[in-house]
């Protein structure tokens, strides 16, 4: 790799179940050709994690399963992972740059102790209003981004109750809500994390677009039980709102590409730095 390319690793969490994600991440990699280059390492199925030294942007996809539960290799390692960027960044001037999705979001919510993890009580999927909080209308993640916006969410689990003290002593904000819903009684879930100016992770999934959604339905045993869970008038709307230009294709227009170009052009700016 020339010292001029950009090197990015997606830590693939699918665990070998078929999806749409890493697709949907490659393809918005793509869109920063021939500027970057690309690995994917197998963390759940192989153990295989990164050397450090050989990439600067990490994306850790989404998968299944409960977050709170590895087999104490794989999950252990990449606990681990975490705390050697977070120990380069505070030791390098070039930082290492990570962008955590849904599974991985979780797993470093619970990591970093911010939050409790829980299950909910029936999965969230679906085209999903997303609402920034005061700090997320100033966060770069989210720049182009209407409030609310709109994302695919699909999950079992969710992050909730902050420890607002945690989140003060290391320097966390809570960049982004789920939907307000009056009408049930529940805390409503975090949805967006900047852990430090490096880390930033989001509850849905910003890499979905609306032809890994569509691909999903062509499953007809998928398409009935998502019917049979939102009712024939929501799963028509959330039809249209799949393919309305300005809500699930601009964020996946928007939110990863501003995550590659701030961390891009951070390295670039520091690297330069140093060489001057």
């Amino acid at each position: 790799m020339n010292n001029k390319t950009i090197t990015i690793a997606v830590l693939d969490m699918y665990n070998g179940v078929p999806n749409q994600g890493m697709r949907c991440i490659i393809d918005i990699i793509s869109r920063f050709n021939p500027f970057v280059s690309l690995k994917i390492f197998d963390v759940r199925g192989k153990s295989e994690l990164p050397e450090i030294d050989q990439y600067d942007i990490y994306i850790s996809t989404g998968g299944p399963g409960n977050p709170l539960i590895g087999d104490g290799d794989w999950d252990v390692k990449y606990y681990q992972f975490i705390d050697a960027l977070t120990k380069w960044n505070s030791e390098n001037p070039v930082k290492k740059h990570v962008l955590f999705i849904c599974h991985s979001f979780q797993m470093a919510c619970k990591h970093f102790g911010l939050a409790e993890i829980t299950k909910r009580n029936d999965t969230s999927f679906g085209v999903m209003t997303m609402h920034k909080t005061k700090d997320g209308l100033a966060d770069p993640l989210f720049a182009g981004l209407s409030d609310p916006f709109y994302a695919i969410d699909s999950r079992d689990y969710q992050v909730v109750q902050p420890k607002l003290s945690v989140f003060k002593k290391k320097g966390a904000k809570i960049i982004s809500l789920e939907k307000i819903r009056d009408h049930v009684q529940y805390e409503r879930a975090i949805m967006a994390v900047r852990f430090t100016d490096y880390f930033v992770g989001t509850q849905f999934h910003p890499e979905a677009d609306p032809i890994s959604f569509v691909s999903h339905l062509r499953n007809k045993e998928a398409k009935e039980k998502i019917k049979e869970m939102k009712g024939k008038k929501k799963f028509r709307n959330m039809l249209e709102d799949l393919m309305d230009d300005d809500k699930i294709y601009r964020t996946n227009e928007t939110l990863i590409p501003n995550f590659l170009r701030s961390a891009i052009n951070d390295i670039l700016q520091t690297k330069k730095m140093m060489s001057n």
